[in-house]
């Protein structure tokens, strides 16, 4: 194996461990390496706190050993001032000579500019190290650079003859009505704690006052979205709970909540969309219900399909989203079909779980 892969593997599986943990920061992973051996390593921590390069020399118990030694990072040392100093100018600082990068950072602030300030001033840089894997594993905050939006993961689970829920009068309302298995909703909670926002219609809000949360998995809750151009939402619904942070997007100002409640007089996902990117939310998983869903299926906003495939009949309801799964690859949670598409190339990946 090629020595430099070995080492930027190590940084990706540091970077992946904190998935959920940095936003609106990417997933960063970092070692220090001296002589064939790794002296140091860090991670990205959240954010306002250290970045994985800091985390990663402040590990080095000998720190004369540094100027002798190689960086190795997933994605472009930062080298501008934001809620913490540059990584580039500790990196100089320290007398480290050789930095190995996976991805260029796409973000304006930095774009080749880290690799310029390092080269300029004495080090010799090689980027490009595992590039694919690097950018794959950022796709969430490239996403979020590349075409300023969040990256959109489409979420639902439905019958084996095609419903999401059963109809309204064989069910109760404000009550959550469950297709997937436990572990299925175990495994929901944790892609939940991987993403920076949900988002549902207000008719999901409506009818099954969910929480929105991670309360079956350790993890951070996501920033909680509601469409609600009607300003229909109940005042008991639970996503107005200071749990975690909700916002509410409406066409006129709901003058009953005592929440962010942003106006959007021209509501449409294009509006919303850029408003999120200017709040700096990242990722986005979309829950419901199906008519919102469809329409970020119709206007060829998602990058990530997830759905979990029931083998109960409900013979009436509410119809799933409009996607062709049933001939893609699939893999069984419990007694469930899981299926993850992505959109580039509608590839099928399997999520580790």
């Amino acid at each position: 194996m090629d020595i430099h892969i070995k080492y930027m593997k190590r940084c990706i599986e540091l970077a992946s461990e904190v998935i959920g943990n940095t936003y609106p920061n990417p997933m960063v992973g970092c070692v220090i390496v001296h002589n064939n051996k790794i002296i140091g390593e860090g991670s990205t921590q959240e954010h306002g706190c250290n970045h994985a390069e800091v985390e990663a020399i402040n590990s080095v118990v000998d720190k004369d050993l540094l100027k002798e030694s190689t960086l190795y990072v997933n994605l472009e040392p930062c080298n501008h001032y934001g809620k913490t100093p540059p990584c580039t100018k500790l990196i100089l600082e320290k007398g480290i000579k050789n930095v190995i990068i996976g991805s260029k950072d796409p973000n304006r602030n930095v774009l080749g500019g880290g690799i310029n300030t390092l080269i300029s001033n004495g080090c010799k840089v090689k980027h490009g190290i595992m590039k694919e894997e690097c950018d794959l594993l950022n796709k969430r905050f490239f996403t979020f650079q590349n075409q300023k939006r969040p990256y959109i993961i489409l979420k639902w689970a439905e019958s084996k003859d095609g419903y999401i829920s059963p109809k309204k009068s064989d069910r109760n309302k404000g009550e959550i009505f469950w297709i997937s298995n436990e572990e299925s909703k175990k495994m929901s909670h944790y892609f939940r704690s991987q993403e920076h926002s949900i988002l549902v219609g207000v008719q999901t809000i409506i009818d099954d006052n969910p929480e929105l949360t991670t309360r079956l998995v350790d993890g951070n809750s996501p920033v909680r979205i509601v469409l609600d151009p009607n300003n229909r939402i109940p005042s008991n619904s639970k996503v107005l709970s200071n749990e975690s942070q909700t916002i509410i997007f409406s066409s006129t100002k709901n003058q009953e909540l005592n929440i962010d409640n942003e106006v959007i007089n021209q509501f449409d996902l294009n509006s919303i969309m850029e408003s999120l990117f200017k709040r700096g939310i990242q990722s986005m998983i979309v829950e419901g219900g199906a008519y919102t869903i469809q329409k970020f299926i119709d206007s060829d906003k998602w990058d990530c399909i997830r759905v979990f495939k029931s083998e109960k009949n409900l013979y009436d309801g509410v119809v799933a989203p409009k996607y062709e799964i049933d001939k893609l690859e699939y893999r069984l949670i419990g007694d469930n079909k899981f299926y993850e598409i992505f959109k580039k190339n509608h590839r099928v990946a399997s999520t580790t779980w």
